[in-house]
């Protein structure tokens, strides 16, 4: 075999952890996401059970939106829906499965007690 002729190969590798499911805070699901609504469903019960909220939304692209518990501890999800239909569903697609990292901090500016 001539050694001009042989083939050579150039790798580039990379890896990280990944958690399952593949998003923490907000998953929002499009009308026609090729992911039904249960299925995701029953998928984050095996995944995490108990640790998404299903909301259903009433929108031309949007189908449901699951939220993370602990987010629901920190905000209702009426405020957490208004804020996704105001800033997010504009940009949804209905075919699109959409995450969203949705951050929550609570901080007070002066908290005043009897001794």
């Amino acid at each position: 075999m001539n050694k001009s002729n042989s083939a050579k190969y150039s790798i580039n590798l990379s890896f990280e952890e990944i958690k399952l499911p593949p998003f923490q805070d907000i998953l929002i699901l499009g009308k026609n996401s090729q992911h039904g609504k249960l299925g995701m469903l029953k998928s984050f019960e095996l995944l995490v059970p108990n640790g998404f909220e299903i909301i259903e939304v009433n929108h031309k692209n949007v189908e449901a939106v699951f939220v993370n518990k602990r987010i629901l501890t920190k905000m209702p999800q009426e405020k957490i829906i208004v804020i996704l239909e105001d800033k997010v569903f504009p940009f949804v697609s209905d075919s699109e499965l959409l995450k969203v990292d949705f951050r929550v901090a609570i901080s007070y500016s002066s908290i005043e007690q009897e001794l």
